[in-house]
């Protein structure tokens, strides 16, 4: 799962995307409005940080709204220390 979510991370409008996030949720329609691609374009990258585990959707209505999965940001963040601070945790 981390090369899924170290790829996700990779692309600059996916970071992007979870800098919107990180604001507040979001519909994908939100999302897309701040982005000159198709919304298609948006919606495949929405679909590889959620199948990274990075965002969580939930349906509202019409609309699915997406916001962060921060537990799995925590996991990051100790992945990478264990990695920087001579940790051992592969």
């Amino acid at each position: 799962m981390r090369d899924a979510l170290f790829r996700a991370l990779a692309d600059p409008t996916r970071r992007r995307i979870l800098e919107l996030l990180a604001e507040r949720d979001r519909t994908a329609g939100e999302i897309a409005e701040h982005f000159p691609i198709a919304f298609a374009s948006v919606s495949h990258h929405l679909g590889v940080l959620k199948g990274a585990g990075l965002v969580a959707a939930e349906r509202e209505g019409q609309h699915i709204r997406y916001r962060l999965n921060s537990t799995v940001f925590q996991d990051v963040v100790r992945y990478l220390m264990s990695k920087f601070a001579g940790g051992s945790d592969a």
